[in-house]
């Protein structure tokens, strides 16, 4: 597929640097952007356990990379590309269906 998204790290001329994250895309209703949700765990001192957290990071999903609802991704920071999106999808990591 040929990609002329100007957004697009590999085809396109975005640099990526910072944060790298994998997760799971819980939606992918905007058109070129996946919502990312990635679990992370937290110490709790007092009770000398974890607490299990979430975050739901917008990026933005080149059209070479078309990940769908259900897809393990990895994704990069780079500069802000709107109003709520700085990172981007660089690589799938594993395809699932829809859920």
């Amino acid at each position: 597929m040929e990609c002329n998204d100007i957004k697009c790290p590999v085809h396109g001329k975005l640099k990526t640097r910072g944060s790298v994250f994998e997760g799971l895309v819980v939606s992918d209703k905007n058109h070129k952007t996946v919502i990312v949700m990635r679990e992370y765990f937290t110490p709790l001192k007092k009770y000398e356990r974890y607490l299990r957290k979430r975050s739901r990071i917008p990026s933005h999903n080149p059209p070479c990379m078309d990940a769908h609802r259900g897809d393990i991704v990895r994704i990069e920071e780079s500069r802000r590309l709107s109003k709520t999106k700085s990172f981007v999808v660089t690589s799938i990591i594993k395809r699932g269906g829809a859920e």
